[in-house]
């Protein structure tokens, strides 16, 4: 119900004192309602008394105290308890009494400390007044006392169970968020893993090929043409990656790399010396933001890879479009013709491509071929927009 709703937000909205003192209100003037005036928690049962100056101090200290019920609860269960045993020693008789529930409840649930010492007080309290009462000529049952520490100590058993069912929230949540932070982190080191790593590799590479053409000044220039343009490239990812760190700051998913730059990435590979040959067919699908940028990483991961294992090597990427899906795969063949250009690697890219790809729901598979080569292949399905 909306109404039941709103009035519910509205009254959480608020803060925990300013609610706790609409509650002593309420009881405090409940208490002092003709018609609740002599119902409450009894059980003396002692001649009834009229609401003297003392009777209207002792309903004020079982209601007012449960203003600082959750900051305080030891000392409100402590006044609330006064007052009631003010009560039932001189045979009083008011709604406010209640607020003896209310003050154990709000004991057992938000009391941090000395928690079993408080139990063991107010058991001993409870026995004093007993005794008390029966030498003031009660005539309750004998039977009736133990019932009603039953229900006492039923008030706290209920808030001690609220308390663990609110710290276990508050663990579960801690978890998960924990869960979610690490989640964040690993996918942050991925594509830093997949953006740095393939840049600084044709980096080396070029840089690497510099040495063997160092005769030839054009090539010397060229290959540091091309080393520039590859760092400006890193730095220019970098900046649109650590730039989704900012809170402030919207992800820029209409930037991110998708499966039409991948013309580009096999020119800045070719630059870098790689032979490769780029075979795509199909027109290609919509498959949404989140499966272009894991398309994308597959074949920057497979260039990667050839330019570091297998640098000189024929390397052929093809792309198979398909309304359901794309297929990838890099192959290099044979061994490469030029040794001492490949730069050593962690192994982290291959399992987090096959993560990011099996979270779109697709497979990826990598392993070396009998000519001593290597092939990558992943399928993506098509989705809606990520």
């Amino acid at each position: 119900m909306p109404l039941v709703s709103t009035v519910r937000d509205r009254w959480r909205s608020l803060d925990v004192t300013v609610r706790d003192g609409l509650i002593a209100l309420a009881f405090t003037a409940l208490g002092f309602f003709p018609p609740l005036a002599t119902i409450g928690t009894r059980i003396g049962e002692l001649p009834h008394r009229p609401l003297d100056a003392l009777g209207i101090a002792s309903a004020l200290a079982m209601t007012l105290p449960l203003v600082v019920r959750r900051r305080w609860p030891a000392l409100t269960l402590a006044l609330v308890v006064a007052g009631f045993a003010v009560q039932e020693l001189r045979g009083y008789a008011t709604f406010a009494s209640l607020g003896l529930l209310v003050a154990i409840y709000s004991a057992g649930a938000y009391l941090e400390r000395l928690r079993w010492a408080v139990a063991a007080g107010g058991a001993v309290a409870y026995a004093l007044l007993t005794v008390a009462l029966i030498n003031a000529g009660s005539p309750t049952t004998a039977d009736a006392y133990p019932l009603f520490l039953v229900a006492l100590t039923s008030a706290w058993v209920v808030g001690a169970w609220i308390r663990s069912y609110r710290a276990t929230e508050a663990e579960r949540r801690r978890l998960a968020a924990q869960t979610a932070l690490a989640a964040e982190r690993e996918r942050i080191a991925r594509e830093l893993h997949d953006v740095v790593t393939h840049h600084v590799t044709a980096m080396v590479v070029q840089a690497g090929a510099a040495q063997f053409v160092a005769s030839s000044e054009e090539k010397v220039t060229a290959n540091l043409v091309a080393i520039g343009e590859t760092g400006r490239r890193a730095l220019g990812e970098l900046r649109d990656l650590l730039g989704v760190l900012d809170p402030a700051r919207r992800a820029p998913m209409d930037q991110l790399p998708t499966l039409a730059e991948v013309e580009g990435l096999v020119a800045q590979s070719r630059a870098a010396g790689q032979p490769i040959e780029l075979v795509e067919e199909g027109a290609r699908p919509d498959v949404g933001a989140g499966r272009e940028l894991a398309a994308y990483r597959v074949v920057q991961e497979g260039l990667t890879n050839a330019l570091k294992y297998a640098a000189g090597s024929r390397t052929v990427v093809r792309l198979g479009n398909r309304p359901d899906a794309v297929d990838i795969e890099v192959s290099t063949f044979g061994a490469p013709a030029r040794p001492g250009a490949g730069v050593g690697g962690s192994g982290r890219g291959l399992a987090g491509l096959r993560e990011r790809v099996e979270l779109f729901g697709g497979t990826f598979h990598s392993g070396p071929r009998p000519d001593g080569g290597f092939t990558l292949t992943a399928r993506i399905p098509a989705g809606e927009s990520q």
